[in-house]
């Protein structure tokens, strides 16, 4: 019975370096991030991260529990062979997800959660994001990992498992189920009430150190939980306490209010029925755009324009990717930190939409996107927003389609000016949307002005914009003509910002077009959620029903602005910023520290309202 014992020991023990060499390997890999960080915390790094290893050995470790109760009854030399396998499947997972999470950590700047899941649905939208050198290291990676690994085990533990009879089989038995009893504590991970989580492992302001020492496989594992209940999750207030710091921010109003008095309001164009195009840009972040405090001759389109349009300086995107930032700008919701409301079209068909609130005014719906329209669940949503016309690559043909996302920015503006200078029927007015995706990774573009990948792929976006605005003057319809501007979501550009600063988030809004009244800047701060009560207010179209978007222009509502992260969130308003990770309950960023928890409290109550309602539908 002590060489069972002993086996289970040992396997326990086995995987706790495996998982262990993950930490200093992370911080090798992202050495830039590491830079500055002392012996002492890359040692506790790897202390603070074995309370997770621990917990991913025990669950690794109950096969081999099963196994080791099964040759008290039924020895033999199968058991090692089925063991060799087991080892070698989890050595391979472990090896994938590790690989995995070092290379998306360099993009997203958080461990691997769900989120991956949703995009490998779509493993060729996926995989063109990725360099062929980056995924030709992972591989070496995932290899070299697992071959060490399985080497390992075959060799030095697989060998000690016991495949003789034992005389007290019944008492053998017993004491495994008190093993596996002991073995309930490390997956459990204390105890205390809590159990395992991601903040378990946090020790430092420092946020990369924190997010070095989390353990991936346990990270995936802990959010695929956390993705159904989702009214239960983030209930930091009582409800009356919610309730209230909520409507301090969003006044509640009813589904018919513009909310907003006439004396007050700011107009912002010459008619009340323009027609509308949205020109969504993708990866487009302020400090690539001179207007709005960016890098000096990326944009010079944008920043001609800015000069003659309605440009906001303040406006932060609600997330880093593109499905939830479709989901803010056109629904006015906000993005959400654990999942993405437009995997669930049960749920995302329930919300109100700018083209819902435009249709019954007159409006026609179209959606223009050069590349899959079934990536990430968005032809469902789209046509649950109400767009009755969608073209996609599939229009296109295949000689055009030369980015690896479909076809790039000059062939899809070339498309869209001539729809809308062809357009037969102009008695219904139109809301025309465009999504562009020249300037998603990999920035491969037909355009090599600039030696920075990603800002080549924003000034040839820019270049296409340029000229199409300069054609499209030409025509009738711009005399009504509203064209809105705004990034889905931003970029890390510069390349040190940090997840959770609101830099990464500050992205452009511009409104241009004969509809508009007279140029002007403005600097409130605010949301991409705003987009839709803003644009409405100035059509005079009740926007009540959209709970979370404010009109930026009626003074009435506070001046903030909410984005998140991986399962964190910042708040941003004119007392400054904060910034707060769920994971570890750790409100790890203030500028400056005075208002910080007010900002926190905020924050949370948004969070806590978003949940609620994402729950409920």
């Amino acid at each position: 019975m002590k060489q069972r014992l002993y086996f289970l020991l040992i396997v326990f023990a086995g995987w706790l370096p495996v998982l262990a060499i993950q930490k200093p390997i992370f911080m090798l890999y992202h050495y830039n991030l590491a830079e500055g960080c002392t012996f002492a915390e890359w040692i506790k790094v790897v202390l603070y991260g074995l309370r997770l290893d621990c917990t991913i050995a025990g669950y690794i470790t109950v096969f081999p529990l099963l196994c080791t109760i099964l040759s008290v009854w039924a020895p033999g030399v199968y058991l090692r062979k089925a063991m060799k396998i087991y080892f070698g499947v989890i050595a391979l997972l472990v090896a994938m997800v590790f690989a995995g999470d070092i290379a998306l950590y360099t993009f997203w700047g958080f461990r691997l959660d769900a989120t991956v899941l949703f995009y490998i649905q779509f493993p060729s939208g996926a995989a063109i994001s990725i360099p062929v050198g980056l995924l030709v290291w992972q591989a070496i990676l995932v290899t070299v990992y697992a071959f060490v690994t399985i080497w390992m085990f075959n060799t030095l533990i697989v060998p000690a498992m016991p495949v003789t009879p034992v005389k007290r089989r019944t008492l053998s038995t017993l004491v495994c189920f008190v093993m596996g009893g002991l073995l309930f504590l490390p997956i459990r991970g204390s105890i205390t009430t809590s159990t395992a989580n991601v903040g378990m492992v946090y020790f430092s302001n420092k946020q990369f150190l924190n997010h070095s020492a989390i353990n991936p496989v346990f990270s995936l594992i802990a959010s695929l939980f956390k993705q159904q209940d989702f009214a239960s999750q983030f209930q930091f207030f009582a409800e009356e306490k919610r309730e209230k710091l909520f409507h301090s921010l969003l006044p509640p109003l009813s589904a018919d209010s513009v909310y907003r008095s006439a004396d007050k309001k700011v107009e912002l164009l010459n008619t009340k029925r323009p027609n509308i195009l949205l020109i969504i840009l993708e990866s487009f972040s302020a400090n690539a755009v001179e207007a709005t405090g960016g890098d000096a001759g990326v944009t010079p389109a944008l920043n001609r324009l800015s000069q003659e349009g309605v440009l906001f300086t303040n406006i932060y995107a609600n997330s880093f990717r593109t499905d939830r930032g479709l989901v803010s700008v056109l629904n006015g919701y906000p993005a959400q930190p654990t999942t993405s409301i437009m995997k669930y079209p049960a749920k995302s068909q329930t919300l109100p939409s700018l083209s819902k609130s435009l249709i019954p005014e007159g409006y026609t719906a179209e959606m223009l996107y050069g590349g899959d329209i079934n990536y990430t669940n968005m032809r469902s949503y789209f046509y649950s927003a109400g767009y009755g016309k969608i073209v996609s690559q599939a229009s296109f043909p295949i000689t055009e389609r030369l980015n690896k996302w479909g076809a790039n920015d000059d062939v899809t503006f070339r498309y869209l000016y001539q729809s809308l200078a062809e357009r037969k029927d102009t008695s219904a007015l139109l809301f025309s949307t465009f999504l562009t995706l020249s300037s998603h990774e990999p920035f491969e573009v037909p355009y090599h002005r600039l030696e920075h990948p990603y800002l080549n792929s924003v000034a040839f976006t820019d270049s296409c914009i340029g000229h199409f605005i300069d054609k499209l003057k030409e025509t009738p319809l711009w005399k009504d003509l509203l064209v809105i501007f705004v990034a889905d979501h931003g970029f890390r550009y510069p390349e040190h910002l940090k997840e959770y600063e609101p830099a990464r988030y500050h992205i452009p809004v511009l409104w241009v077009g004969g509809a508009v009244k007279e140029p002007m800047r403005i600097e409130t701060i605010a949301s991409q959620t705003d987009l839709v009560a803003t644009l409405l207010g100035q059509l005079d179209i009740p926007h009540g029903d959209f709970l979370f978007s404010k009109d930026i222009l009626d003074r009435r509502y506070p001046a903030f602005s909410f984005y998140t992260f991986s399962n964190g969130f910042g708040f941003v308003d004119a007392t400054g910023v904060s910034a707060h990770d769920n994971d570890g309950d750790l409100s790890f960023f203030h500028l400056p520290k005075e208002g910080g928890p007010a900002r926190i409290a905020y924050g949370k109550a948004l969070l806590q309202t978003l949940y609620d309602d994402l729950g409920h539908r």
